[in-house]
């Protein structure tokens, strides 16, 4: 039986498959997301890729990820939208146009509040919008909820999970 301790880890996972991929380019941002997770509770592995040819690799096994395993989907993907190289939203259209991606879970986890990136995010089939909080315990309660209902409580298509 684990500890309240081990039920509370995030583990780093980038070599093999991991529940959750966050697509961030902010290295203090991923860091406070990787905390609030822990902290809020959320036992999960999490792999972390800082830009959009790094996700569309990971996610295709290419490149630096060449030898993991395009079985091994990540259950949950958080996308930043502002990232180098390609954008999320660039990311997330990629993600839609694959027969086999496309029912993955993305989820846009950004720090825009503009109408024309939300419409836009959703026009490319984002499964939710979420805006980071600037206050941490605010963060932590949002991506607690978020992991709890995406990974939880919602139902998918088994090629999808």
């Amino acid at each position: 039986m684990k500890t309240l301790e081990e039920e509370r880890t995030v583990t780093i996972a980038t070599e093999l498959g991991a529940d959750i991929l966050l697509v961030e380019d902010d290295p203090n941002d991923a860091e406070l997301i990787s905390r609030a997770l822990k902290r809020g509770g959320v036992a999960v592995t999490m792999a972390r890729v800082a830009d959009g040819v790094e996700a569309l690799d990971y996610l295709f096994c290419r490149g630096a990820f060449a030898n993991r395993s395009r079985v091994s989907r990540p259950k949950l993907i958080l996308l930043d939208l502002k990232l180098p190289k390609l954008t999320g939203l660039e990311v997330l259209k990629a993600i839609r146009a694959d027969v086999g991606m496309k029912r993955l879970v993305v989820v846009m986890l950004t720090s825009s509040k503009e109408e024309r990136d939300l419409a836009e995010a959703y026009d490319s089939g984002v499964n939710s919008y979420v805006v980071k909080p600037v206050n941490f315990e605010q963060l932590m309660d949002s991506l607690a909820r978020l992991t709890h209902y995406w990974l939880g409580i919602n139902q998918l298509p088994a090629e999808a999970a």
